[in-house]
């Protein structure tokens, strides 16, 4: 940008490898200044010698030059305006969930994968991956999900997930989630569908689940919450590390946010965050993705003496689980109370396990939290949202 911008002020001549901007004039150089018609001044520096003598630039080449260069300040400076605009506009506010895109906002989804997933060089896979997707894209709301047909390979990654956490859970998880997870009967020869899963939290707590492409972005996912809407993916993670994965896949979604969504003061506190989503300027939506990261997927709370995991990124992942009650090589993470109305730190999920985790009372103590700070940041606007035919007051 910087040097966008010099040009403005001097044009700079290089000759083998020198900028004349930079380097003392040579002997013998000459100053030429040409000014195109209702244009600015051009100044550069060219020099002749008894061996060699430079090409004077015809008039038309330094009016593209200028031209071309101008265009490139105009399109940067116009970017810059849009992005503030956005960080003060407010977006559309949807008042049903049939206002908020399950496509249109992907940020990677399908064969889209990047050199350090454990599927990169599997081309059948990201085949696999983008067949699935494309079951999510076409989905209407209303009708019922599209049910995979999973496969023994995939059957198999599901079944070891399983088996490797189950023994875990009445250590680690807390009381809400083992009481909910019977509710759902998993079976480690058996991928549950998103629709079974779905009528079970309909009965339970009035949520549903939509499927979902890939990674939706930010907004349109906590938009999502403020209707009792989870949107999930259905594909599986790839079978070469069936302990790891980079992003959110069936065993994370079914066995980490599923079943806690089927406790009533769990699902106020994940409404709380999408109500105040709605509206919400991009530096709140930023604000509300960490809160939901530390809470929704890597929430603990209190059980007497003892702390316990309700966040999805810990019941999904066997070594993180592990590493929040006994830490890692000698490294204890810490626990901090959670203020929604406080400065939250960078998320962390590429640096091995999370150095911090954030402490709640209780699920119903973490909600009224949460509502008072979406009453402080809700638009005067966002007065109430559809369930179906029915409006909902917030």
């Amino acid at each position: 940008m910087a040097m966008e911008v010099g040009y403005l002020r001097h044009s700079t001549t290089i000759t083998n490898g020198l900028c004349c901007n930079c380097d003392p004039k040579p002997r013998g150089a000459r100053r030429v200044q040409t000014r195109l018609p209702g244009t600015l001044c051009l100044v550069k520096d060219t020099f002749t010698s008894s061996k060699a003598k430079l090409k004077k630039p015809s008039q038309r080449e330094i009016f593209l030059t200028s031209r071309k260069r101008l265009n490139q300040i105009q399109a940067v400076s116009t970017a810059e305006k849009e992005r503030e605009a956005d960080k003060t506009s407010t977006p559309p506010i949807p008042s049903s969930i049939h206002d908020i895109s399950n496509g249109d906002h992907i940020l990677g989804f399908g064969a889209d994968l990047t050199e350090d997933h454990p599927g990169y060089h599997d081309l059948e896979y990201k085949r696999r991956r983008s067949r699935i997707a494309d079951l999510a894209k076409i989905h209407k709301i209303g009708e019922p999900i599209p049910c995979v047909d999973y496969t023994s390979e995939e059957i198999r990654v599901w079944g070891h997930v399983l088996d490797t956490l189950v023994d875990l859970y009445p250590t680690h998880a807390c009381k809400e989630y083992l009481n909910c997870y019977e509710l759902f009967n998993f079976k480690p020869n058996y991928i549950p569908q998103l629709q079974e899963l779905s009528e079970v939290l309909e009965r339970s707590t009035g949520w549903h689940i939509r499927p979902v492409a890939g990674l939706l972005h930010p907004r349109d996912f906590l938009n999502g919450l403020a209707f009792r809407t989870f949107h999930s993916t259905q594909y599986v993670r790839h079978g070469s590390n069936p302990m790891y994965t980079p992003e959110p896949d069936i065993c994370h979604e079914v066995l980490g946010h599923v079943p806690i969504l089927a406790d009533p003061e769990f699902a106020d506190l994940a409404w709380a965050i999408g109500q105040a989503s709605l509206g919400a300027s991009e530096k709140d939506i930023w604000h509300l993705t960490k809160l939901y990261w530390y809470t929704v997927e890597f929430g603990t709370v209190k059980e007497g003496n003892e702390i316990k995991a309700f966040g999805a990124g810990l019941l999904s992942s066997f070594g993180e689980l592990k590493h929040m009650r006994v830490g890692t090589d000698g490294f204890m993470p810490e626990f901090v109370e959670l203020d929604p109305f406080k400065k939250m730190p960078k998320m962390s999920y590429k640096d091995g396990y999370q150095k911090r985790y954030f402490l709640c009372e209780s699920f119903a103590d973490a909600a009224a939290k949460l509502r008072a700070y979406s009453r402080s940041i809700l638009k005067p606007e966002v007065q109430s949202i559809k369930f179906g035919d029915t409006p909902i007051r917030l």
